[in-house]
């Protein structure tokens, strides 16, 4: 039986990790000889999935920061119609990605009528979508929506879509996740030492308008505390020397990390962090964060101006209980001087910290349990059973 998963960005290429590991899991105890082709990445790859693409490099938002990754798009787009005609997968699955994979969707329909297609972990347009046309391309090109939020859940319903809720997958990965105890232990951290951890981004474009305003704010945060050590897990090595020349124009204590974000998060007395997945980690880590964002200053008027965009919140940590837990600061609000007036409040102020440790405990439970990704593979394989 032959899936084909297709998904973009570091994010994509984790869950459909984890995803690929939950199929074949499952294949070998229904006894299903499996093969899993896939636009994705190296863990992807390494999960077991054969990728004829690499697209984990390929993300931004905004029209002209989308511009240089067309052509790779394209590239990856003419791949997997080659395989659908070639070798024509029993299920599609697409994972966020919300542009290219909705164009893979339509291909397929139309080369493959019959082939069923599931969307996993759906774009937030039960959050905010440019127009509704995009929601209801969504629900008529997918046979099932495998929901991974509650709410997400209920939106798609109602607009008609079969859809079926697994649960967060982030839950799932976080069983792997080091103790605080241990992650200070690993990095030589005493019991009194603070700790904050940068996580600006996995997009380039992300680093160029994040990292400053977090490098800037933690000179500030180092000069109150003196002793406050930072960490910076880098996402995709690539970034690293281009980091390294923004960071050679600050003088902290910070140390650069490659493929320890979990170790970094949990050795954490706060994060300074992205918006995106990420944030998920860090709350189920019971880590504070502060979450920030900022697109081009001309990406973002298109977007206020002629797409009417409004978001109740940005971060995942808030959308699950639709109120703020976390610090949100969007675009303007951005600053260094915002960053380090809420930073300060969560490293000195135990008070803060133990309220948002305790909204964090509800909303893990509204995130399901452990299992997400195997109840998405058994309603992917449910497919072959019914053949």
């Amino acid at each position: 039986m032959r899936i084909f998963i297709s998904t973009g960005e570091v994010s994509g290429d984790l869950q459909g990790a984890l995803l690929v590991e939950a199929l074949y899991k499952q294949a070998q105890h229904r006894g299903l000889d499996l093969e899993i082709v896939a636009l994705g990445g190296d863990r992807m790859a390494e999960a077991g999935a054969e990728i004829i693409a690499n697209t984990a490099q390929i993300g931004s938002i905004g029209l002209f920061e989308s511009i240089p990754f067309v052509l790779p798009t394209l590239q990856a787009q003419k791949r997997a119609r080659q395989v659908f005609r070639k070798q024509p997968p029993d299920v599609l699955v697409l994972i966020d990605y919300h542009d290219p994979n909705i164009a893979l969707a339509r291909v397929a329909r139309k080369q493959l009528p019959n082939l069923p297609i599931f969307y996993y972990i759906a774009p937030q347009s039960w959050v905010w979508a440019p127009t509704l046309r995009s929601t209801q391309e969504i629900v008529t090109l997918t046979d099932r929506i495998l929901a991974i939020f509650p709410q997400e859940a209920d939106f798609f319903r109602e607009q008609g879509a079969n859809v079926q809720w697994v649960g967060h997958p982030i839950v799932d990965r976080m069983q792997q996740a080091p103790s605080r105890e241990e992650a200070r232990q690993r990095f030589g951290f005493t019991p009194e030492q603070k700790v904050v951890t940068l996580l600006p981004a996995s997009r380039w474009q992300e680093i160029k308008f994040l990292l400053p305003p977090m490098l800037e704010a933690a000179q500030h945060l180092q000069e109150k505390i003196p002793d406050l050590q930072f960490l910076l897990p880098l996402s995709l090595n690539i970034y690293e020397g281009k980091i390294g020349e923004i960071l050679a124009k600050y003088d902290l204590n910070l140390k650069v990390l490659q493929n320890q974000t979990l170790d970094a998060i949990a050795a954490s007395d706060l994060a300074i962090t992205k918006s995106g997945t990420v944030n998920l980690e860090i709350a189920l880590l019971q880590v504070p964060q502060v979450v920030i964002y900022r697109l081009h200053w001309f990406t973002m008027w298109l977007a206020r101006t002629f797409f009417r965009f409004s978001i109740p919140f940005m971060s995942p940590t808030n959308l699950v209980l639709m109120r703020e837990i976390v610090p949100e600061l969007l675009q303007e609000e951005a600053t260094s001087e915002r960053i380090v007036q809420e930073s300060l409040d969560f490293l000195l102020n135990d008070q803060r910290r133990a309220k948002v440790v305790q909204d964090y405990q509800e909303m893990t439970a509204a995130l399901g349990g452990v299992g997400a990704c195997e109840r998405a593979a058994e309603n992917i394989l449910g497919e072959f059973n019914r053949e």
